[in-house]
């Protein structure tokens, strides 16, 4: 027999301790009690790789639903949030957006899930709250770039001067003697008076 989700009026609050911690002792420990979360909340930290990142204090765009199943608290939804850093190619400042799904399982302390799995393959609800901080941030990490680019076609930074071949002048080019052949080079140059030697 399936059972149906119910919106419950009870409300989830975030705890004082972070602002991905939730207080889920107010939804019904009824399988199929729900209670939807929509708020927008900063970032407690950098959240992100070395290059692309949400930063700390951003806004955390957070549309969830927390709900009641038999072993504990299943979190589902979506977490977005603006994105900075550098292009891979010339290193100048980008901007966007990431957004992720979430789908996470929380075990009761007194549940079956908590006590045949391992302290890592599932949340848990500890005095009565969920923590959503590392879901977000192993999400957010597979979702971004390891190598953002300000554009497709970003033709990187110049190997010998270092200028952003974007903003070089067009042919952008330096005349270069392999150093192999630096020093003969020398020994074939004109005489001022126009003589070979």
């Amino acid at each position: 027999m399936a059972v149906m989700a119910t919106q419950t009026s009870a409300a989830i609050h975030r705890t004082p301790r972070s602002a991905l911690t939730y207080d889920v002792l107010r939804l019904p420990r009824r399988p199929g009690a729900m209670i939807a979360v929509h708020e927008t909340v900063e970032s407690p930290a950098r959240i992100g790789l070395d290059m692309i990142a949400i930063d700390r204090g951003a806004p955390l765009e957070l549309d969830l639903q927390f709900q009641s199943v038999s072993e504990g608290v299943l979190v589902t939804g979506t977490v977005s949030a603006p994105t900075s850093g550098e292009c891979a190619r010339c290193l100048t400042a980008t901007a966007g957006r990431v957004a992720i799904s979430i789908t996470e399982l929380f075990a009761y302390p007194d549940s079956t899930t908590e006590a045949t799995t391992e302290e890592d393959e599932v949340g848990h609800v500890v005095e009565g709250t969920v923590d959503l901080e590392q879901p977000i941030i192993d999400a957010v990490g597979l979702e971004l770039p390891l190598s953002p680019l300000c554009s497709e076609d970003c033709p990187g930074l110049c190997a010998v001067c270092g200028v952003a071949l974007a903003e070089a002048e067009p042919g952008h080019h330096h005349d270069q003697v392999d150093p192999r052949w630096a020093k003969l080079a020398g020994m074939f140059t004109e005489d001022p008076a126009g003589d070979d030697r």
